[in-house]
């Protein structure tokens, strides 16, 4: 048997191994309190930029090869995170807060665990106008335009003395 090189690449283990798929306790209190009226956009934002988030993948048919009936069946398929689109044309990236809202949406999907900044990322690199989080509610949200790509960058929304709200983000 071969040992391992010591210059050997080795596969970065999830952060996520022990998720059990419930939803961040701020993001959740966040989602909750916008729906309720009771929270703002923001507070929403600054839950979600350190938050887990699941992205869906569904198989999508590849090849489908027919037997000698002429009936179809499927010969390969592929995993594929889900991109929506909108009335307006415009697409997004689909994610959830927790498998039980993800479920709602489609009880086949099975949940990829990232950072919000990932998947916020992942959908700016895919040309996606916005980040959805849990299309099916209870609270739906959506991420877009200037506050994607400054997730998607790593910063956070933050509260200012005087009660607003501004960014924080590395300096480069």
């Amino acid at each position: 048997m071969n040992e391992p090189r010591a210059d050997a690449r080795r596969l970065q283990g999830s952060a996520y191994v022990d998720d059990d798929g419930s939803a961040d306790a701020g993001l959740a209190r966040a989602l909750s309190g916008l729906g309720a009226g009771e929270a703002s956009y923001p507070d929403v934002l600054a839950a979600l930029a350190g938050a887990r988030l699941l992205v869906p993948v569904v198989a999508v048919l590849g090849e489908v090869e027919y037997d000698e009936n002429g009936l179809a069946r499927d010969k390969s398929s592929d995993m594929a995170a889900v991109l929506m689109t909108g009335a307006d044309g415009r697409t997004a990236l689909m994610s959830f807060s927790s498998t039980d809202t993800m479920v709602a949406w489609d009880p086949e999907a099975r949940p990829v665990p990232v950072a919000a900044a990932l998947a916020a990322a992942t959908a700016v690199q895919e040309g996606a106008a916005a980040l959805v989080v849990d299309l099916a509610g209870p609270v739906p949200f959506v991420l877009e335009g200037d506050d994607l790509t400054r997730i998607a960058a790593g910063w956070r929304p933050v509260r200012l003395g005087d009660g607003g709200w501004g960014w924080l983000g590395a300096q480069e």
